[in-house]
């Protein structure tokens, strides 16, 4: 299941790269695509559902990141 993201705090290409490796540590996280136009656009593929809580948990990892879904 892919589903899309904003992330705040995302300001260059090291910023994704760290953001995407974090993420796809999670065991449900098959694949994260982060771009920086628009900033902080983000499409994750899943292979079981998570909530955003459960993603900013995954996130709180490496501070001054913020996710929320868009519909």
């Amino acid at each position: 299941m892919k589903q899309k993201y904003q992330i705040d705090g995302i300001g260059c290409g090291g910023c994704v790269t760290k953001v995407k490796e974090t993420l796809e540590k999670h065991p449900a996280i098959e694949n994260t695509e982060i771009f920086l136009n628009p900033i902080g656009a983000t499409f994750i593929t899943m292979n079981k559902t998570l909530t955003v809580a459960e993603l900013q948990k995954q996130l709180n990892i490496l501070k001054w990141y913020t996710i929320t879904e868009i519909n």
